[in-house]
């Protein structure tokens, strides 16, 4: 059986148990891990793409692989602030955004990729600083997502390790 080209790594499942409870911290390791590395990821796996690989959907009504770097940089500022939102304030409630709308902007449809790729090289080593001085207590911080309900960030952070892996596998796929 082919995998779903929707999710070439697997669908995201949200890890449900607390950061306290053992093996976790190790886990949140690897997870802080795979988001310090995410842009290295990104950036070989866009090396060498041609204009026209740049513009080939990862699948048929799928998102251009310059359409998903650019994703990359929209989605992952956003996670970014919702973590200092909720470091900040007490369960704050996020703006969510239409991502398939983000996506169809000049910006994301046209526009080079280079200031993208730079710019999640930024962010990510800002956003390791940021989760390597968490204390526990910090990572079972929430915000409330209007469509989502809440999130805790040990949770928003599984979820965006799986998310630059999930979108690496995409560019990949066209190669």
């Amino acid at each position: 059986m082919r995998p779903d080209p929707r999710y070439p790594i697997g669908k995201f499942s949200l890890p449900e148990t607390s950061t306290l409870q053992t093996g976790t911290r190790e886990q949140r390791r690897e997870w802080i891990r795979d988001i310090a590395e995410a842009p290295a990821r990104l950036r070989a796996a866009v090396a060498g793409l041609s204009e026209q690989q740049l513009d080939t959907p990862y699948r048929p009504g799928g998102w251009t692989a310059r359409q998903v770097v650019h994703h990359l940089a929209d989605s992952h500022m956003n996670s970014y602030v919702r973590f200092k939102l909720a470091l900040t304030e007490e369960s704050p409630t996020i703006k969510p955004y239409d991502e398939v709308l983000w996506a169809s902007l000049s910006d994301a449809s046209t526009m080079p990729i280079e200031p993208s790729l730079s710019l999640l090289e930024g962010l990510h080593s800002r956003w390791v600083r940021l989760l390597e001085s968490m204390s526990e207590s910090d990572f079972l911080r929430a915000f409330h997502h209007p469509e989502s309900g809440t999130i805790r960030l040990d949770q928003n952070l599984a979820h965006y390790a799986w998310h630059g892996k999930h979108h690496v596998a995409h560019v990949m796929s066209i190669r």
